[in-house]
């Protein structure tokens, strides 16, 4: 009786620590989010400050976009590889 609570206790562990990593996976793709909109908020805000320096800002920005996109992607498909 006591090995059948112990199996069933260990299931229910497995279920809950598979769903907590998948809500801890969701929520570290939040923080790239977060820094895309400020990344890019900055950069309009100094294109509106400097018009004539755009082309510098707006480059840089994309440069930017692609390291933060780099980790929400890495965090997304670590949930995936993971379970």
């Amino acid at each position: 009786m006591a090995l059948a609570d112990t199996g069933t206790i260990l299931a229910a562990a497995d279920a809950v620590s598979g769903n907590i990593a998948t809500v801890g996976y969701g929520l570290a793709v939040i923080g790239p989010g977060i820094g895309l909109g400020i990344l890019i908020g900055k950069t309009i805000e100094g294109i509106a400050r400097q018009p004539e320096v755009a082309g510098q800002l707006r480059t840089t920005m994309f440069i930017g976009i692609g390291f933060v996109e780099v980790l929400g992607l890495l965090g997304l498909i670590t949930g995936f590889l993971f379970p």
